[in-house]
């Protein structure tokens, strides 16, 4: 997830102060964020025209609001569907492994299908508040359970690695390239 989309998120919601940034963030998503990153960011923000300062209260805390074009920004990021990252991070890496000479492909989808087993019993015999201690509440739930879709998800996935590796012909491997890629622009046909 994007810091600085959440922030203008949150932001959009009333002006806040760095600090109460990091709460509201921790709070909602569910992770810390470094305290240092939400004033990098905010400076991004307000340098890209997305945020602006909006002056100091009697403590000393800065107070940032979002512009119009944060606004917009923010709801952008709202509606679009993100990326999957981390698992196209782990489909890479297993399809990069099982190319390896010397390198157990089949151990290192075992490792990870382990782990995600241990990640979906751990999710799933964690208690759920149901909002009733008001520490985390409704986005406690919904992470709870994207963290077992997601384990659920990663198992079969792997499951089915597995058995395309099962499948495949005995030297699936290939050793480096003794072709060496052109350096720079290619030329252009006149």
């Amino acid at each position: 997830m994007s810091v600085r989309h959440a922030l203008l998120a949150i932001l959009d919601q009333g002006p806040c102060y760095g600090y109460q940034l990091r709460a509201e963030y921790s709070r909602r998503a569910g992770a810390a964020v470094n305290v240092g990153q939400i004033y990098t960011t905010l400076e991004r923000l307000e340098r890209d025209g997305f945020v602006g300062n909006r002056g100091a209260d009697e403590r000393g805390h800065v107070y940032w609001g979002i512009t119009d074009a944060g606004r917009a920004l923010a709801a952008r990021w709202v509606a679009e569907p993100d990326e999957p990252a981390a698992r196209g991070e782990l489909a890479r890496k297993i399809a990069l492994v099982a190319t390896l000479p010397g390198v157990d492909a089949e151990k290192a989808i075992a490792a990870q299908r382990a782990a995600a087993v241990l990640r979906l019993a751990e999710a799933e015999s964690s208690p759920d508040d149901g909002g009733a201690t008001g520490s985390g509440g409704v986005s406690s739930v919904i992470l709870r359970a994207a963290e077992c879709a997601h384990a659920r998800g990663e198992i079969e996935w792997l499951d089915a690695a597995a058995a395309a590796l099962a499948q495949s012909p005995v030297d699936r491997t290939f050793p480096l390239s003794a072709d060496r890629p052109r350096r720079g622009r290619p030329r252009t046909v006149a």
